[in-house]
């Protein structure tokens, strides 16, 4: 919020300098952001009348002016020579007199510009006649800036202008709107200092008239109070004044017209948003209401809404002329041919406003007070404010008013508060007594009760913050000051929690695929729907209310997505080699959850590990022919990741992978072979959608799984030799390489069985006739490694854990053993 310094201090002057006043209001949690000056110094620039002006004899583009200083000029005109297209005689300007300082040019080297006696084409120059550009005022370059007739000839431009002025711009949390107003934010400052508050004088206007817009109130729920009054033959194009000109463009608000200068000057005065209707353009009752689904709005911005059940509007019989709370309709919108008006103010509640705006991408000064709450007992009194100044600017003889239609139909009511003073010393951790605390409240205008030790507290509606204890204690630790409160360091005992030693730390993870070569990144939990969709088959993603971007309008259920878009990030940037791993949170959605301090009912968080690799396996190198990274590195890099712990790999589909180049990737449980994630290529079908250039493999793996690991326990080594077998089995075309090993290391050898590796697949080409071989079987051969710990092996021993093994593949993958 921005305002000039002036117009503070008329509400509440305190004895403080300009940056002390800033530094209380930061202190008592207004920051104050920026402090600017409201123009740049210069010195001896007065006002001036110019009373001739005629061609310049050697230039058509320049003039020569004589121009009237007043008592400065001690009787005598300036003779200056001017090149702005207004000058002309009767204007009055400023003038800047020979030794006056101006502002720096934007292109110039920062030095003050100094106005010299010279001359411009053979003429003798006595000054210069200035824009509103060379005095810094403003970006307006169309020739000099005209002043108002009634200027004193000779004062200084500064004084006439109050351009020693400063502009205040504070950065409010939402918890402060009854300081988004020039008088709220005086209030905070009569508080903080003692200063006296001059409180608004508001004299109503008598009505002449008695006429009434009709108006109904079908929703209380949106509109809790609803004030209007009918005001006939105004004149709507006349001017606004030049102070209420200057006080909005220093709030940083343009002049539109004077109606609805007046509306944003009582709105930046006392905080009320409020709205004019054209009143020859209403037809028949406003009806205040939810709107339903398919009506539509033009509004003032000329956009058109379509609102729903969820979005209040202002209705008439014929069409919808208001976004409630928000912004008016362009049907009912005030034009120069306007004769009578309708003034309306009311007051929203704040939940029916909150968050409405940003549906239709636009933010309005009116919804952002509106949202945070606005003091509903004040309707009737600012619309006597703004009739007042409707009938001082736009007033004409025949101007009348009629009385103000006040409904209420459900007006909130205000819960006391009540603060223990013990707890609040706790948590301010200075000592207080009752006194000062009751002092700081009633400084904020607060209605109280004292008790025992506790005090009782009525906030005034306009202070929706004031709800919960911890309210009242800020409050007081705003009013003592944050500056005051000592600096205690905090005591508290430090117990390190020591992780168990079945379990990795996620740094450690994080470390182990750095040494492979990736690298981490981080990505939002918010995602596009179509991610979700297409890459994780989720059809009902979990939705955000109010996402802060239309692509990332859901919560993910899968990492793939962000990766995807790491990967394309950096391959439309020409990387030749991308590697790339996230450690994070997904989300989806599980009954079985309740709420407690680390989850939310309805819905699981858990963490999960996902990587990418794409391109090449190693960088440019002199060794060998390089190849695209394929499943088997990454598969490779996942075993490293798990060990010592063995995965194992079993085909299994998944919407983002490519269907006979992916595999489930499980861990041996408590259960048995418990699946952990998934590794594969990316599916050719999403390749092309991405417009991907080269085929990445990915990998998204349970966190909790990688995590845990297997406590070394102590086995002693043989000191007997191990005994080798190599075996040949013929099993169908359809057994897997984890089949074959999960029945070897099922059989019964009486722990003797130290080892198992698949060096060898044969299959026959088609059509060669192979003994013993069917087109559909293939033959696989194995080694296998025994050992004891206690004594060597003999031929019987390991021949009868042979035919152990022989007996668990019969049995379990239908293998035979080759001839």
């Amino acid at each position: 919020m921005q305002f000039p310094e002036s117009w503070l201090r008329e509400f509440c002057n305190p004895p403080l300098s300009t940056q002390q006043l800033a530094d209380t209001l930061t202190m008592a949690g207004l920051e104050v952001e920026e402090l600017v000056p409201v123009a740049p110094p210069f010195t001896r620039v007065v006002v001036a009348e110019i009373k001739e002006a005629v061609q310049h004899p050697n230039a058509d583009r320049l003039r020569v002016c004589q121009v009237d200083i007043g008592a400065a000029g001690q009787g005598t005109l300036l003779n200056i020579v001017c090149g702005a297209p207004n000058a002309r005689v009767g204007i009055k300007i400023p003038c800047a007199l020979v030794g006056a300082e101006l502002p720096p040019a934007d292109d110039g080297d920062g030095k003050p510009f100094q106005i010299k006696l010279g001359k411009l084409r053979g003429v003798e120059s006595q000054g210069m006649l200035c824009s509103a550009r060379e005095l810094k005022l403003s970006q307006d370059h169309g020739g000099l800036l005209e002043l108002p007739a009634d200027a004193l000839l000779g004062q200084d431009i500064r004084e006439y202008l109050k351009l020693d002025d400063m502009l205040f711009t504070l950065k409010l949390t939402p918890n402060l709107a009854h300081c988004l107003s020039v008088y709220g934010v005086a209030r905070e400052v009569a508080a903080l200092t003692g200063a006296p508050l001059k409180i608004p004088a508001i004299t109503p206007v008598v009505p002449q008239i008695q006429d009434v817009q009709p108006v109904k109130v079908s929703a209380p729920e949106l509109c809790g109070r609803f004030s209007g009054r009918i005001v006939r033959n105004v004149n709507t194009r006349a001017a606004t004044p030049p102070w209420m000109v200057e006080r909005l463009a220093r709030c940083g608000q343009r002049s539109v017209t004077a109606l609805v200068d007046i509306s944003n000057y009582v709105m930046f005065e006392l905080g009320r948003p409020s709205h004019i209707f054209d009143l020859d353009k209403i037809h028949g009752t406003l009806d205040v209401r939810w709107g339903k689904p398919g009506e539509q709005l033009k509004l003032l911005n000329g956009n058109t809404v379509t609102v729903d059940a969820e979005v209040g509007v202002i209705a008439d019989d014929r069409a919808l002329e208001s976004l409630a709370g928000i912004m008016g309709g362009d049907a009912t919108a005030v034009s120069d041919d306007t004769k009578s008006v309708y003034v309306e103010a009311a007051f929203w509640w704040p939940k029916s406003i909150a968050g409405r705006s940003r549906r239709y991408n636009f933010a309005t000064d009116a919804g952002h007070r509106f949202e945070r709450g606005v003091d509903p007992e004040l309707t009737v009194a600012h619309i006597e404010r703004i009739t007042q100044l409707i009938v001082e600017i736009c007033g004409t003889p025949e101007t009348v008013c009629g009385p103000i239609d006040d409904q209420q139909p459900r007006m909130p009511t205000a819960q006391p508060v009540t603060l223990r003073v013990a707890r609040a010393v706790k948590v301010i951790g200075m000592p207080l007594s009752q006194a000062q605390c009751v002092d700081v409240l009633k400084r904020l205008g607060l209605s109280l009760v004292e008790g025992e030790g506790v005090i009782t507290v009525t906030p005034p509606l306009y202070r929706f913050d004031l709800q919960l204890e911890e309210d009242l204690i800020e409050e007081v630790a705003r009013l003592v000051g944050y500056e005051h409160l000592p600096h205690t360091p905090p005591l508290a005992p430090v117990t390190p929690q020591r992780r168990p030693e079945a379990q990795r730390s996620p740094y450690a993870v994080r470390r182990l695929l750095a040494a492979q070569g990736y690298q981490e990144t981080i990505n939002y939990s918010f995602v596009e729907e179509r991610w979700e969709r297409e890459l994780a088959a989720n059809a009902q993603p979990i939705k955000l209310l109010n996402p802060i971007a239309s692509q990332m309008s859901v919560m993910r259920s899968s990492l793939l997505g962000s990766l995807l878009q790491v990967l394309k990030f950096n391959l439309d940037r020409k990387a030749p080699r991308v590697r790339v791993f996230e450690l994070g949170r997904v989300f989806l959605r599980d009954a079985s959850v309740q709420d407690s301090h680390v989850s939310v009912a309805g819905f699981d968080q858990p963490m999960r590990l996902a990587g990418l690799a794409a391109g090449p396996v190693e960088g440019l190198q002199w060794s060998g022919v390089t190849r695209p990274v394929d499943f088997y590195d990454v598969k490779g890099d996942v075993e490293a990741l798990l060990a010592p712990r063995q995965a194992v790999f079993e085909p299994a589909e998944h919407p983002a992978l490519h269907p006979g180049r992916s595999a489930r990737v499980l861990l041996k449980g408590g259960q048995g072979l418990e699946p952990i994630g998934f590794i594969g290529e990316l599916h050719p079908r999403w390749k092309q959608a991405y417009e991907l250039s080269m085929t990445p493999v990915l990998f998204e793996l349970s966190l909790d799984a990688v995590q845990a690991r297997d406590v070394p326990a102590l086995r002693p080594m043989s000191k007997f030799q191990a005994v080798e077998r190599d075996l040949a089995f013929i099993v169908a075309q359809d057994v897997t390489h984890a089949a074959l090993m999960r029945a070897i290391q099922a059989a019964a050898t009486a722990g003797l069985l130290r080892d198992a590796v698949l060096f060898d697949v044969y299959r026959a080409k088609p059509g060669q006739v192979s003994a013993g071989l069917a087109d559909n079987e293939k033959s696989l051969a194995v080694r296998l490694t025994f050992n004891d710990t206690d004594a060597t092996l003999t031929d019987e021993q390991v021949d009868a854990a042979v035919q152990a093994v022989l007996a668990s593949l019969q049995q379990q993958v239908g293998a035979r053993l080759r001839a």
